[in-house]
Formats: structure tokens, C-alpha cells, sequence
């Protein structure tokens, strides 16, 4: 696998409009920029206690590969899934939230799955608690790389619609972890990034879904049973600060 050194700064920024409040919390400043706009939803409502809800932003992975699809760096991972913290899974460690990322990282634990365990958690300068809102990452590139992927996966949990819903079976290509898992696979945005040229803005393109149940880290490019799980972001952008 191609070796590359990444120095990470994480910045997260709630990217406002007129009249919105904007959170800053600034770790360093990086020559790229990943920027996430919030779609309609990207609240999402959790059940907690009988008809008590609370407001969810969805759970996120973002990071890098070459253009051979290696995997290069993780740049953000909501906390929930980097720290196991998940609330009211039932023992449950959600495999079916972001599985492209998790398989992509390549590091399988102690129980066979290929997600952060609470013993082994990723370190605090890749996750944090994920914004309510639209938000940026800024990541520094050193070494010799020209070139690369950045991918971002989003997904929510209890999300589901008439193609994924809450009863089905473990087994049937539509189980997405159960009553409190995914529903609606997660969604998967890809940009290339070329640093060889003058362009300075990367538009990210929707590729895909990934796998319902978490038992592969595949893109699935069909997205037709998609509902709400489509509006959960509304652009993806790269930036070249240099």
C-alpha cells in the first residue's frame, strides 16, 4: 500500500448564512478543505423514550485514498462509532453505520468486526460529536501527493423508509441492523483531488449507497429506495488553500 505522511488540522466550522450563528473551534490551519453543506435532513429524529425524540445529526467518516483506492488517511469520524458510544443500541455496534469507511481503514479488532472498539477507540484528533449543521474539515497534505480520493459516508440511524423498514429480517438484503439500526444504508461522496493544476474547488459527486447490513465495505451505485436518506447533505466541496 502506498505510504504517504498526512498531518491532520481539524477545524470544525458551522458554515452560516445571513442570520445564522456561526461555531468555530479552530485545532490549526491545512492547505485543503473538505466543506460539508447540510441538506434538508440532516436532523433526524431518535426516538429515546416512548414518543420522546431528540434531534440527531447523522453520523460521518471522512478520509482519503489514492487513486488505486488505498486507504491513506482518516480525517473525521463521528464520536458515537470512534468511541462506541452508541445510545440505545442493545449491544449493537453498528457495523451497518458506516461500513465503507470501516473496511476501507482496514484494521480489524479483537471481535472480528472493523470498528473502533471502547478498549481500542480512535485517537480525539479524528472524532468529536458531529455539528448540527453544516461544517468544514482542514486537513494539511505534505510528502509527495499530487493526487487523491477524498470520500465522506453519512448515514443515520432509525431512518427508515418503505424499502428498508425496522422488521426486516437478519438475512434479507434490505436488514440494515435492526429496530435501532440504520435503516437507509448510508449514503457515499467521492472528489478527486488534482493539486498538479490550477483549480482550487472540487465539486464531490454522490457514487453511492453502501451496505445495508455492514457486511462488506462495497458501493452499491444504485440509489432508487433511497427517500430522506438522499436529503441528509446538499454539497460536498474540496478547497485548495494554497
Amino acid at each position: 500500500m502506498k505510504k504517504a505522511i498526512l498531518s491532520m488540522a481539524l477545524a470544525i466550522t458551522t458554515l452560516g448564512c445571513s442570520g445564522q450563528n456561526t461555531i468555530h473551534s479552530e485545532f490549526g490551519n491545512g492547505n485543503i478543505k473538505v466543506a460539508i453543506e447540510q441538506g434538508n435532513e440532516w436532523l433526524h429524529d431518535f426516538p429515546i423514550f416512548w414518543f420522546i425524540k431528540k434531534k440527531n445529526a447523522p453520523q460521518i467518516a471522512i478520509w482519503t485514498e489514492d487513486l488505486e483506492g488505498n486507504f491513506l488517511s482518516t480525517i473525521y469520524v463521528s464520536e458515537k462509532l470512534a468511541k462506541q458510544s452508541w445510545t440505545a443500541a442493545g449491544g449493537n455496534r453498528r457495523k451497518e453505520s458506516l461500513p465503507c469507511w470501516s473496511y476501507s481503514q482496514g484494521k480489524q479488532y479483537a471481535d472480528g468486526l472493523y470498528l473502533p472498539t471502547k478498549n481500542e477507540p480512535l485517537p480525539d484528533a479524528v472524532t468529536g460529536a458531529t455539528p448540527k449543521g453544516s461544517f468544514a474539515t482542514n486537513l494539511q497534505m505534505s510528502g509527495d501527493i499530487k493526487q487523491f480520493v477524498v470520500k465522506c459516508e453519512f448515514n443515520h440511524s432509525t431512518d427508515f423508509n418503505e424499502h428498508y423498514p425496522k422488521d426486516a429480517k437478519e438475512g434479507d438484503a434490505n436488514y440494515s441492523g435492526g429496530k435501532m439500526g440504520s435503516g437507509q444504508p448510508a449514503i457515499v461522496f467521492q472528489v478527486v483531488v488534482d493539486l498538479t493544476n490550477e483549480q482550487r474547488e472540487f465539486k464531490a459527486e454522490l457514487i453511492g449507497h453502501s451496505s445495508p447490513d455492514g457486511s462488506d465495505g462495497n458501493i452499491y451505485s444504485d440509489t432508487s429506495k433511497l427517500t430522506t436518506a438522499l436529503d441528509i447533505v446538499k454539497r460536498v466541496a474540496v478547497y485548495v488553500n494554497q
